[in-house]
């Protein structure tokens, strides 16, 4: 009997420990998913010059994490940590946001931006979770000057 009560407390310290370790290198904050753009759209948001913003919000829409991947190809697998952190404490559910422009301003959306959102809160430690990034803010321009331009000409 009491060769069983020794065995059964060296599992529960072994088990312990190991959860203790898990969650010592998971930290506080850990997720990892991916961003998918749809096929209309994949074009514009792997152009040249342009910068992936992955936005973690509280429930107040408060920014609590931000990074930030210049020339991103879709799908687009990412991983934040605490190293993303912008907030010392993390409480409840949070939002999950993309952006995708050019002009690297987080928070203004201009005309050509795409956006997308987790359809779904997630929680401080969540794994493979998908974005969606398939809204998009006006109609994409092909060309930055419109010298030529029928419209402009004759409106002079």
């Amino acid at each position: 009997m009491k060769k069983i009560l020794i065995l059964i407390t060296l599992v529960s310290v072994v088990a312990c420990v190991f959860c203790a370790t898990r969650k010592v290198r998971e930290g506080r904050f850990h997720i990892t998913g991916t961003i998918e753009v749809p096929q209309r759209l994949a074009k514009v948001a792997q152009a040249d010059n342009n910068s992936c913003a992955i936005i973690v919000k509280n429930a107040a829409d408060v920014p609590v994490a931000i990074k930030r991947v210049v020339n991103p190809k879709f799908p687009l697998q990412f991983q934040l940590g605490e190293d993303d952190l912008l907030a010392a404490t993390l409480e409840g559910d949070l939002k999950l946001e993309v952006q995708i422009n050019n002009h690297g301003k987080l928070g203004v959306i201009k005309e050509g931006d795409i956006f997308g959102a987790a359809a779904q809160s997630i929680k401080p430690n969540a794994k493979n979770v998908l974005v969606q990034a398939d809204k998009m803010t006006g109609v994409p321009r092909l060309a930055r000057h419109s010298r030529g331009n029928f419209f402009r000409t004759a409106a002079r």
